[in-house]
């Protein structure tokens, strides 16, 4: 048993890389992972944190948008009361501005032609027209007329403008009535026009006054709502952004907490997978995952002494197989010798009866002799002592070979071997002695298998860059799940089982063999429709 260094290597090399792409080690990650909670915890804090960071922002948003609801509501009614005041100052200007003309005076130039009496008439309507607005200045500053409730210092203002109003009103009604004297009230009616001047004038003073200080506070409302919306707004960014910005954090920190973990886990779980038991995972977390972690250095630890007991239990294995299998041969050849010599009759004649035994000595000799020699072949190739003698080599020379030394087998029990030939087959670099004994090995299984007038076919051909060799033979077939353990060690189906012969080593053998030179080995049956064993050779020279 040995491991791969390539492998170790890649292994290495990979962990490498994603320890360096990884922040697992970030002083934050590994505290947070050394907290003493589960990760069904840690996970839940996670979740709660990042639905409280939502109910903020959303507490946040629906509050800045109710502060700006009541200021675009508060903005309304000023604008109302802006808009009311404006009107009332346009009603007071519009009657101070027909008192301060003189109208007297302007009518006699504008009208010359009018005598004294209808010029008297024509001011006495014109002062009826002034009296009817007037009267209607301080039906305009009670509350059901504006449509709003004004603030106590609007209505204090409101308070005078009606006074104004009713006093001027009460003038005017005074000037119509001299006016309608006649002449004799000429001096009284030019002072009550300049008492109404007078009244008009400091009305409208009021009213503009009051409709100005409204439109300043409109102004003044207007630009603090369009600042307090850009400072809301930007509040609400830096808040959504600082929780947007802490949301990725928690789940950048906790998640690195456990995916941290897992990546150095798995790496040493490769590792191990691969036969490298020289490391430790390191995880300080204090959940679940330093539990696995702690367990996974714990199987390590008790696969590397265990290895190192099979490592050393299959050396000593390999040892006592290639020796006990050498040691063997000597006697066995001396055995198998001396009974060809008996059976041969060089030392004197043997009855019919003795030539049976000897038959069967031979026999069974021969056979051991071959399952020594698969033996000790299986304990080499595990030992790493078999090296390949690679040299070019014709293929169908060697399937010729291996069908001549079946045929007297296949003859004697009524099957039939056909090597289909190919004259277009390359020559192959390899253990041409190896691949004899893989040919050799497929083809007496083929052959043992297959019942009385059944046949074995040989073909190879060239197939996607390779040599393909497949010995098909009409047996008994083999089980499903029996397809991959034939090519284990000491492993036979039920059938081959059943015929007492053999360890079940010639297949073993030869998947070894022509995995040594590149290649792969398969089988391919159905119960009731015999087997096909097929290996592959590459085409170009096997270095070794």
């Amino acid at each position: 048993m040995s491991t791969d260094p390539v492998a170790h290597q890649d292994t290495a090399a990979g962990a490498s890389k994603r320890r360096l792409l990884s922040p697992a080690g970030d002083p934050l990650i590994r505290a947070v992972g050394r907290v003493p909670a589960g990760v069904h915890a840690k996970l839940l804090v996670a979740f709660v944190g990042t639905a409280l960071l939502v109910v903020v922002v959303a507490v946040l948003g629906l509050r800045l948008l109710g502060q700006s609801n009541e200021r675009v509501e508060a903005l309304g009614k000023l604008q109302a009361r802006a808009a009311a005041y404006g009107k009332l100052r346009s009603d007071t200007s519009q009657v101070q501005s027909l008192l301060a003309q003189g109208v007297a005076g302007d009518f006699s130039k504008v009208f010359p032609e009018m005598n004294k009496e209808e010029l008297g008439r024509e001011i006495v309507a014109v002062d009826r027209a002034i009296l009817s607005a007037a009267k209607l200045l301080p039906a305009s500053t009670f509350r059901d007329r504006l449509g709003f409730r004004p603030p106590p210092d609007e209505e204090q203002d409101l308070g005078r403008i009606r006074e104004n109003g009713d006093r001027l009103a009460s003038k005017l009604q005074q000037l119509v009535d001299a006016e309608e004297i006649g002449p004799t009230q000429a001096v009284r009616a030019n002072s009550l026009r300049g008492e109404a001047e007078s009244l008009a004038n400091e009305l409208d003073a009021r009213a503009t006054e009051l409709a100005n200080s409204t439109t300043s506070r409109t102004d003044a409302l207007i630009a603090q709502n369009a600042s307090a919306y850009e400072h809301s707004r930007n509040v609400f960014i830096g808040v959504a952004a600082a929780a947007i910005a802490l949301a990725l954090v928690l789940g950048f920190v906790l998640s690195w907490s456990m995916i941290g973990p897992i990546q150095s886990i798995d790496t040493r779980l490769a590792a191990i997978a691969s036969g490298d038991f020289s490391g430790h995972v390191d995880v300080t977390n204090r959940d679940e995952l330093g539990a696995l972690a702690t367990n996974v250095n714990r199987m390590n630890d008790e696969l590397r002494r265990l290895y190192r007991e099979l490592e050393t239990t299959s050396q000593h294995k390999s040892d006592f197989l290639a020796n006990m299998s050498h040691e063997l041969r000597t006697p066995m050849n001396a055995i198998i010798g001396f009974s060809q010599v008996l059976r041969e009759g060089l030392v004197g004649d043997v009855n019919e009866k003795q030539a049976e035994y000897l038959d069967d000595i031979l026999s069974s000799g021969n056979h051991l002799l071959s399952l020594i020699n698969d033996v000790l072949d299986l304990s080499k190739v595990e030992a790493g002592q078999v090296e390949l003698q690679v040299a070019p080599f014709s293929l169908q020379d060697a399937l010729e070979r291996g069908v001549s030394m079946v045929r007297e087998q296949a003859m004697t029990e009524g099957v039939q071997v056909n090597l289909h030939r190919n004259g277009s087959l390359d020559v192959v670099s390899g253990d041409e002695r190896r691949i004899r004994q893989v040919i050799f090995n497929l083809l007496s299984n083929a052959v043992k298998f297959t019942p009385e007038g059944g046949q074995v076919d040989v073909n190879a051909a060239r197939v996607d860059g390779e040599m393909r060799v497949s010995v098909a033979d009409s047996g008994p077939g083999i089980a499903a799940e029996d397809l991959e353990r034939i090519f284990e060690e000491f492993q036979q189906t039920e059938a081959g089982a059943s015929q007492h012969e053999g360890t079940g080593l010639g297949l073993a053998l030869s998947k070894r063999f022509v995995e040594m030179h590149g290649g792969r080995i398969w089988c391919e049956s159905e119960l009731g429709e015999g087997s096909t064993f097929e290996f592959t050779l590459p085409v170009k020279p096997v270095e070794r």
